[in-house]
């Protein structure tokens, strides 16, 4: 059985459609799972209780740990820690190997390409946990108590990706009709993994015994666009002009008085104030595996949302 923690999140739905396809038996976890065609079991859990997380975990193989928690420093310090110790100890009950699909926050800014040497430096407090947790797991890892791997990615979009950021700024407004935003700097390049290629990484990770106890890029394009090329390629695919402002530090802080969730991305806006540079030539060189280039992706998500509202992608 592979179990995956983080039901109905990007990245969660697009690994199962990749383990429904390889007919692998699926059990999906979350707080309130939703049936999925294909899927063996769902079960509702909360991970942050130790025996939930044991029971959700029995007889599994491998557990892919994708949790999405609300976008508050916060709750991440009270529950992001815990949620790891819990899962750790539930995979070493059941014999289970985990991957923990993790970000870019514990780097903190990094000047050229982030790669999976680049030590932990972060400068925000989302990042201070995100170091906190990859480094218990991989103590873990170092000491031979559990079987895992960390596999990597840098912001994402992609159909269905409600919580990416290029989604909720730039794709979800163009197709409104509305004017696209961008953070901090739309001239320099910003690395973005498209989400199937997220799951297609996870996928060929799991499948790969030489893979394990390692950390791992997900499968990223090189070469990023700017904001600027970004928007304006997803312009020409809803066939509507490039309109688009930047968001800097003052104005993000004033939204967050009005919403927590925007005041919230203040802390990382360094991530766009420069460029941001991630690296998965590791995994590219290992499977052989390309990623989806910026124009293929953008198309396919564009698409996705003309067809959802009913409009007839060219």
């Amino acid at each position: 059985m592979v179990t995956v923690f983080g039901a109905g999140g990007a990245i969660a739905n697009e690994l199962v459609k990749e383990l429904v396809r390889a007919e692998q038996p699926v059990r999906l976890v979350g707080r309130n799972p939703k049936a999925v065609a294909g899927v063996a079991e769902t079960v509702t859990a909360d991970l942050s209780d130790l025996s939930q997380t044991v029971a959700a975990v029995t007889d599994s193989t491998i557990v892919y740990l994708l949790v999405g928690l609300k976008y508050d420093a916060g709750v991440w310090w009270d529950l992001w820690p815990q949620i790891m110790q819990n899962t750790i100890e539930a995979c070493k009950r059941a014999g289970a190997k985990l991957i923990f699909f993790d970000n870019v926050y514990m780097y903190g800014r990094v000047a050229g390409p982030m790669t999976e040497t680049t030590p932990f430096n972060p400068c925000s407090k989302k990042g201070e946990i995100r170091a906190r947790i990859a480094t218990t797991l991989l103590q873990e890892m170092k000491t031979g108590g559990l079987t895992a791997l960390i596999a990597r990615s840098p912001d994402f979009y992609g159909p269905g990706a409600k919580t990416g950021i290029p989604n909720v700024l730039v794709l979800e407004n163009l197709d409104k009709g509305k004017s696209a935003y961008w953070l901090s700097n739309d001239s320099v390049q910003h690395s973005l993994c498209f989400t199937p290629d997220a799951a297609r990484s996870l996928v060929a990770l799991a499948g790969n015994e030489s893979a394990w106890n390692q950390t791992w890029h997900v499968l990223t394009a090189p070469h990023p666009p700017t904001g600027k090329e970004f928007i304006e390629m997803a312009a020409r695919e809803f066939r509507v002009r490039p309109r688009y402002r930047v968001l800097g530090g003052p104005v993000i802080r004033v939204i967050g008085w009005f919403d927590k969730t925007i005041g919230e991305t203040h802390e990382m806006l360094y991530q766009y104030d420069s460029e941001y540079l991630f690296d998965s030539a590791k995994f590219s060189k290992a499977f052989g595996i390309e990623p989806t280039s910026y124009a293929e992706g953008i198309g396919i998500t564009s698409r996705g949302y003309m067809s959802a509202s009913g409009r007839v992608a060219a």
